[in-house]
């Protein structure tokens, strides 16, 4: 079958633009050769979503003539995608992701909020959802505010869980009773019933009928946490997306005609391929990648408004996703201030800017989202928020992918209810193998020297960790072509889709001024050895290109460790990039900045110069 796959097409309608990628067959591999973009045309005047997939498409039809010198290439057919079986004609298959029209917006219900709310939370999420609300039994809100928010943020649907199979039906049923009291009307097209999904207690669910089968559409899928030691978020996830086709998108303009054009082989028949949402198809690629290399990974976009973080942790693969929805680099920027507070920012600028200053540019991004900087001041500040927004998005992160918490941890389902704090979290920098940051800021910043330093300095990776950033941001469109072809999927993602920037060797511990933190033997591939003890309080840049492997001989400083434990010497290979090999000896668990704004200045402008991030003359300021 994937050997028929020679010519794919895949789409991403986002909220503004339309980006359309073409994927192709060459030379025994499949490579991403070609790509357009044109508006998104969900809104008015046009109203029909596939004016701009058309237009996206045509643009990479007139490409490809160019590219092979052949005006015979067609993919467009009487203003629809053409899929063909013949050689040379058309293409093989068509997908496409979505986040336009504001994506998914969900609400969940649970019992416990850092329970089963916490599970539902998890699936809603993984399934690519933009959680809106979460209402507890033990939210401490009272019934009638709960009902007027349910009625009020008219989400796409609902997801209720509570309870263990085979328990007590009570909670369940009062959290029915809201729902029912609420009826709520959903976002998109008031001609049809709002979708809420059952994913709780077995016993209950003659009640949950009986209560809201009459006034919303109710679909009873497994218990999501059937329980108290295991989740169960597959069958939840398959009805959120199932139900993401069938409303969401078939209500939105002119999506009813797309979802008609996905289609590509499977099993040997050509047959519809779904539409994604957005995030849930970057998470199915992260989940692929972690699974077919096995892998441990972890990904950030940050964009305009959000910044969300996807991560596959622990032998089991176990994948969560997070949206920080008030952290972003234009219309959120005002949030990373108030969030992170002045100083935080301050600290990574090697200049000094008052005040003011400060907040005038980030009120002007505020205003004029689309604006990028003009000055290399502007670009600094700008890189340094990006910092904040990014650090406090992941420590968001790490507090919601946690273990679960009740069965072994919590043996009082009182004592669960009265307590807001969940498991631990399953979030280890030190067993991380693959770090891999998008988004405007990372992955178009001026010098990939930038990235690097923005995602060493806001996700602090230990030990040995691979970095990398999406060239073009086309993860949403790998995502869903792994539903039809895992090996496309992933032979794109490592050669046309990720940017290699390096890999970052970090020690862990306190590290005291003035000793070796790190002692380095690196063999280059050209024969030449990096041979150091390097002093705490360093960044060592070593250039390593792309496709380059060097052996490296490591051994940490007394009481520190970066991967055998404290200590204790490791022999690895490293993997180059366009950046190269950086040994960071700043200190991990805990990293801190000197206070004395002369001192870090000066610090700053030293790790910049080593890193090569900025032109000279920024170290002049």
């Amino acid at each position: 079958m994937a050997q028929k796959l020679k010519r794919i097409i895949a789409t991403d309608c986002g909220s503004t633009t339309t980006k359309s990628i073409l994927i192709e067959f060459v030379d025994g591999e499949y490579r991403q050769t070609i790509r357009g973009e044109a508006p998104t045309t969900v809104e008015k005047p046009l109203n029909d979503v596939t004016r701009g997939v058309v237009n996206a498409v045509t643009e990479l039809e007139e490409l490809a003539r160019l590219k092979y010198g052949d005006d015979s290439i067609s993919f467009i057919k009487d203003e629809n995608i053409w899929l063909s079986e013949k050689e040379n004609e058309g293409v093989d298959a068509y997908i496409s992701t979505s986040s336009a029209g504001g994506g998914l917006q969900m609400m969940v219900t649970g019992v416990v909020a850092a329970m089963t709310g916490e599970s539902a939370e998890r699936a809603a999420l993984g399934a690519g959802a933009i959680v809106m609300d979460l209402i507890a039994s033990n939210d401490k809100r009272p019934n009638h505010e709960k009902i007027e928010r349910i009625r009020n943020l008219r989400p796409d649907m609902i997801l209720m869980a509570g309870g263990v199979d085979g328990g007590t039906t009570k909670h369940v049923a009062e959290l029915a009773e809201l729902v029912g009291a609420a009826d709520p009307k959903p976002r998109l097209g008031s001609s049809y019933k709002l979708p809420v999904i059952y994913a709780g207690n077995n016993k209950a669910r003659d009640i949950i009928k009986d209560t809201l089968a009459d006034k919303t559409d109710l679909i009873i899928t497994e218990n999501l946490r059937p329980v108290l030691e295991s989740e169960n978020l597959g069958p939840a996830r398959d009805k959120i997306h199932d139900l993401f086709m069938e409303h969401v998108m078939a209500q939105a303009p002119g999506y009813s005609k797309l979802m008609s054009w996905a289609k590509g082989p499977k099993d040997g028949k050509l047959v519809n391929i779904p539409i994604m949402p957005t995030p849930a198809a970057v998470g199915n690629i992260m989940q692929t990648i972690a699974k077919i290399e096995d892998i441990e990974v972890l990904g950030v976009d940050i964009g305009g408004a959000t910044t969300d973080v996807f991560s596959v942790f622990t032998k089991d693969k176990i994948f969560n996703r997070t949206v920080s929805a008030n952290l972003g680099m234009s219309y959120s920027i005002s949030n990373v201030l108030a969030t992170a507070g002045l100083d935080e920012i301050l600290r990574w600028v090697p200049f000094d800017i008052n005040e003011s200053e400060l907040r005038n540019m980030i009120k002007n991004k505020m205003i004029r989202p689309t604006t990028i900087p003009q000055k290399l001041e502007e670009l600094i500040l700008e890189q340094a928020i990006a910092k904040e927004a990014l650090k406090y998005a992941f420590i968001q992160h790490k507090e919601f992918a946690v273990g679960l918490k009740g069965g072994q941890v919590k043996k009082d389902i009182s004592e669960a209810f009265s307590t807001k704090t969940s498991g631990q979290s399953i979030v280890n920098m030190m067993t991380l193998d693959l770090l891999v940051g998008s988004g405007g800021v990372l992955s178009h910043a001026p010098r990939r020297n930038q990235s690097m330093m923005m995602v060493i300095d806001s996700f602090l990776p230990e030990g040995i960790t691979k970095i990398a950033v999406d060239s073009i941001f086309m993860m949403p469109q790998l995502g869903v072509l792994a539903e039809i072809s895992e090996k496309a999927a992933t032979e794109v993602f490592e050669k046309d889709c990720l940017v290699h920037l390096g890999t970052c060797v970090a020690p862990v511990g306190k590290i005291k001024p003035n000793k070796i933190a790190l002692s380095a033997k690196i063999e280059l591939p050209n024969g030449e050895i990096f041979e150091e003890n390097l002093l705490a309080g360093g960044l060592k840049l070593i250039p390593l290109g792309v496709g380059e492997i060097a052996k490296a001989t490591l051994k940490p400083g007394k009481g520190l460790d970066i991967g055998a434990g404290k200590n204790q010497e490791i022999i690895a290979e490293l993997t180059g990039g366009v950046v190269g090999i950086v040994l960071d000896t700043r200190g991990r668990r805990p990293f801190t900045l000197d206070r004395n704004t002369e001192n870090r200045v000066q610090l700053l402008k030293k790790w910049m110069k080593e890193m090569q991030v900025y032109p000279e003359s920024t170290y002049q300021m």
